[in-house]
Formats: structure tokens, C-alpha cells, sequence
């Protein structure tokens, strides 16, 4: 089983609290009111959420989020019914650059509501599951950085990689010897390409919607051939 045990907070249920208390802002007092799940908690009981941004660049300090998408999911169904998909006016500038990566424009973002105006919603969504992201850097450090600048609150909360979680799968495949004398090129762990290795459809990338649904069948997939139901959440959390 690979090792996916990169432990930032030993025990969430505990932290969540301690931030319930601490938040100033009531809606991020609620949602860390509706806590998490035991550590120990099995994989076939936890309900995930998939999440997803689109941003004005990389810079989580300097850029902001332009899209979000999220779908509600557990090991055996994703409930497309449920998903839920904003624009979000940026707080910074569109650049032409971002624009060809993900194809929103000026357009697409007229009349869209601000972060601060959807965010009781996004949270109501988000409480009480286990979110589940592509690279974490991106959605928890997004988020954080962009409610630091709305609220002058940041915020954190457990979530479960499925680029670390490929990462560390990879990094446990046992090395031929051949790999020892040439060192081959790295094999890409973007989301794309790490739904390849488990026969997963291609899906259009750069689209919040679809790449959080692609991530909930990913994380399905990884689970399925590589640890089992019974596995508990903190072998995956971080």
C-alpha cells in the first residue's frame, strides 16, 4: 500500500474546533462548527465533496478565483445532481495568458457574483465532508489567501490530494534495474494523465465543473486499486 501519510495536523476533529472558537467571521464559525470525521473513520463511510478552481494565474497571494465547481461523492456514486458550478468576478485582472488556459473571459464573468457573495454557500457545501482536490496548492492556498484579503481570515481545513496520493503511488512502484541506469524522464502525475493509468475517459480540461467530477472518479479509481474500504480517512487526509 503506498504511503500517503504526510501529516500536517494529527488531529482535525480537535483543530476545527479550536478554529470554531477563534473565527471572528460566523460563517467560517460555522463551517468548522460542523467539524470532520474521526481520524480513524473508514474510506466506504466518508462523504467527499470534489472541488475545483479556475484562477487568474499561480500566485494564491497576488491572483484570485474566477471559477469554482464542486460535486458531492462517496466510493460508490458521485451525485451529479448535486454539483454546483459559479463564476466569480476576480479581484485582481483577467490576463490574456490565464484566458488561453482556461477559456473564461471578460464575458463569461459579467454580472458574476463576488467570492464574498457566494461564500456562506461554497462553505455550506464544503462543511461537514472531506474535501477531495487535484493539487492542494491550488484550491487550499486559493482560498486561504483570497479570504485573507476579503475577511482578514484565512482558512484551512483536512483535504485528500489525488496528485500527492498519484505521487506517492509512483514513487512506491518497486524499480527495475534498467530505471536505476538510464533514470527515466519522470511520469507526469497531472490529472489528465493519472486518469490514463486507470482507463478513466478523457474529459475537456481547464473547466472547474468537469475537473472536480474527474477528480471524484479518480480518487474512486486510486482507492479501488490501491487500498480498500476499510482503509481509514487518515491514511489519505493531509
Amino acid at each position: 500500500m503506498p504511503n500517503s501519510n504526510h501529516k500536517e495536523i494529527l488531529n482535525w476533529k480537535a483543530f476545527l474546533k479550536i478554529k470554531a472558537l477563534e473565527s471572528k467571521d460566523k460563517r467560517l464559525s460555522n463551517f468548522y462548527n460542523a467539524s470532520t470525521y474521526h481520524a480513524d473513520a473508514k474510506l466506504k463511510d466518508v462523504e467527499f465533496v470534489a472541488l475545483d478552481f479556475e484562477t487568474t494565474g499561480l500566485d494564491a497571494k497576488k491572483n484570485s478565483i474566477i471559477s469554482i465547481g464542486l460535486v458531492p461523492f462517496n466510493l460508490q456514486r458521485i451525485a451529479c445532481r448535486q454539483a454546483k458550478h459559479w463564476f466569480v468576478t476576480p479581484e485582481d485582472k483577467l490576463k490574456e495568458d490565464s484566458i488561453v488556459i482556461h477559456g473564461i473571459t471578460h464575458s463569461d464573468l459579467k454580472g458574476a457574483p463576488s467570492l464574498l457573495r457566494i461564500l456562506e454557500q461554497l462553505l455550506d457545501e464544503l462543511a461537514g465532508k472531506v474535501v477531495v482536490v487535484h493539487y492542494r496548492r491550488i484550491e487550499r492556498d486559493f482560498l486561504h489567501e483570497n479570504l485573507r484579503s476579503l475577511i482578514n481570515e484565512g482558512i484551512i481545513f483536512p483535504i485528500v490530494d489525488t496528485m500527492q496520493i498519484e505521487a506517492d503511488i509512483l514513487e512506491a512502484r518497486p524499480k527495475k534495474m534498467m530505471d536505476w541506469i538510464r533514470k527515466p524522464k519522470p511520469v507526469s502525475i497531472r490529472l489528465a494523465n493519472s486518469r490514463s493509468r486507470y482507463n478513466l475517459p478523457d474529459y475537456p480540461p481547464h473547466d472547474a465543473l468537469t475537473d472536480a467530477i474527474a477528480t471524484a472518479e479518480l480518487l474512486q479509481a486510486q482507492i479501488h486499486y490501491h487500498f480498500c474500504p476499510d482503509t481509514p480517512i487518515n491514511k489519505l487526509w493531509l
